[in-house]
């Protein structure tokens, strides 16, 4: 099982003179301060929700699971999400996704971290993952940003998870169209047969339970097509970690 009792603390075991911050404006409302995104802020724009434990959307209080996921569950066990993709979270994932501000990824990782511990607290029954594993670009992707996004918040969450983590692992093998572009009943065809494991590699994920890290889910075919491909290779379960979920159009 993964720790979590240290994570409110993790700060106190870095020394004093490492925690200094310079100061910084809020990416959202400006102000100055110490922080990227302002407590202020957080609190008005980043509150837990509760979550279908399947999928991520909003669910009333005392409902596990949502009813599309009761009817139909997703190849996947278990989703977490810091944040809804919404104003004024979806500026500022835009900016860390695809205008190089990397400066945006710490705090986005003290917010999936900050989903994951009150999760813990609501779920403990769910099993910890063992490997977290980026959503992985195409090479022509790769070499166009510069960098991988998911990647980003992976290795964040997986040092203050003491926790595998590999980019190297899952392979995307197809180049594919962005699921942006298409309509959500296009999108499961457009990531089919985009992804595969590492052939030689196979036997690390055996029995093992692997969260998958993105940026944002919206149709969640492109975690279900990585969940079928991670279960083929052997492993026991697949979760999914996003930084943000796009809420239901009704809820918008």
């Amino acid at each position: 099982m993964l720790p979590t009792a240290g994570l409110v603390d993790h700060a106190a075991a870095v020394p004093l003179a490492q925690r200094w911050r310079l100061p910084s404006q809020c990416a959202i409302c400006h102000q100055w301060g110490g922080e990227r995104v302002c407590r202020e802020c957080l609190a008005r724009f980043a509150p837990l929700r509760l979550r279908c434990m399947r999928c991520a959307l909003d669910v009333p209080p005392g409902v596990p699971m949502c009813g599309a996921c009761l009817a139909d569950p997703p190849a996947f066990e278990h989703s977490i999400a810091a944040l809804d993709y919404s104003f004024p979270w979806a500026g500022l994932i835009t900016r860390f996704k695809f205008h190089d501000a990397l400066d945006l990824a710490p705090m986005f990782v003290q917010r999936m971290l900050a989903a994951y511990v009150a999760d813990r607290a609501a779920r403990p029954a769910v099993p910890a993952p063992t490997w977290l594993l980026p959503v992985p670009l195409s090479a022509q992707r790769a070499r166009e940003r510069g960098y991988n996004q998911a990647w980003e918040l992976t290795r964040g969450l997986a040092r203050a998870l003491r926790c595998r983590a590999d980019a190297r692992l899952l392979l995307r093998v197809k180049d594919t169209a962005h699921q942006l572009a298409l309509p959500l009943g296009q999108r499961a065809a457009n990531v089919r047969g985009a992804f595969a494991v590492e052939p030689r590699r196979r036997d690390e994920l055996r029995g093992q339970v692997v969260a998958i890290v993105d940026d944002v889910v919206t149709s969640g075919a492109t975690a279900a097509e990585i969940s079928r491909v991670l279960l083929h290779a052997g492993a026991a379960q697949v979760h999914v970690w996003m930084l943000a979920r796009t809420p239901r159009p009704q809820d918008r």
